[in-house]
């Protein structure tokens, strides 16, 4: 499945057959908690590698562990959860969020997904009261799955890059859409925010989570992950972007 090119000339092709009905979605963004509970999830859980987005005319990063290279966005399945979870690596400026964007809704229309819902970290003045995770949803989204859900709505703000691209596709079609929110700090990952959103997901699809491990998990990859948060900073930087999603 291949996107359009952008502005910039940014392309994906999306190599993944088969996803379940419900994809779950963690991207590289300040903290890395969308990430980093997107990666445990994976891992905690066992889902199984079925694909992966590859990128064009954009700096892209290789991961590697013990000397194996793997996809920086991968797509795994779990058929009797019923859910598919995309793991996303590679930082995409705003510039490329709208091919991006493209090409992962072209590939839920064409593959039959109904539902896709995002986990992110924001910067974001707060208090400690605020430390929860909050949901931006559209109405039909609401209807399938929060109304019995304990997570609260975000009360004022705008969404931007690839968050608004899915969901205002949302609003005009029968994709589900939501993009699960929560403050996060500096360090990375951000354990704290990356339990929370694991907490919500697990409540809103009724999932098993043992989040005791995720601060030996986040431990383990802790190295690594600040060396991706420092790419990020510097890539943010370079464009003149800050993130943006709250105003």
């Amino acid at each position: 499945m291949n996107g359009q090119p952008g502005p910039g000339g940014a392309s994906f092709e999306i190599n993944a057959e088969n996803p379940q009905d419900t994809v779950i979605a963690g991207f590289s963004h300040f903290g890395l908690a969308g990430l980093t509970a997107a990666n445990y999830l994976v891992d905690h859980l066992e889902f199984e590698q079925v694909g992966h987005i590859s990128a064009d005319q954009l700096p892209a990063i290789t991961p590697f562990e013990n000397g194996h290279p793997r996809h920086h966005t991968r797509v795994f399945s779990h058929e009797q959860a019923g859910l598919s979870v995309l793991v996303g690596e590679l930082f995409v400026p705003l510039w490329a969020a709208q091919p991006f964007s493209e090409a992962v809704l072209e590939w839920t229309e064409t593959e039959g997904v109904d539902e896709v819902a995002v986990l992110q970290g924001v910067t974001m003045p707060h208090a400690p009261d605020d430390h929860q995770v909050f949901y931006v949803a559209t109405d039909d989204y609401r209807e399938h799955r929060l109304a019995d859900a304990d997570v609260p709505p975000m009360g004022q703000g705008f969404l931007d890059g690839m968050n608004a691209e899915l969901v205002a596709r949302g609003m005009e079609s029968d994709l589900r859409t939501a993009v699960y929110v929560t403050p996060v700090h500096e360090q990375a990952p951000d354990v704290e925010a990356a339990i929370r959103l694991l907490n919500a997901v697990g409540r809103v699809y009724d999932l098993e989570i043992d989040t005791g491990p995720l601060e030996e998990f986040a431990a383990e990859i802790r190295g690594y992950y600040e060396e991706l948060a420092e790419r990020l900073s510097e890539r943010t930087e370079t464009e003149g972007t800050e993130n943006r999603m709250y105003m």
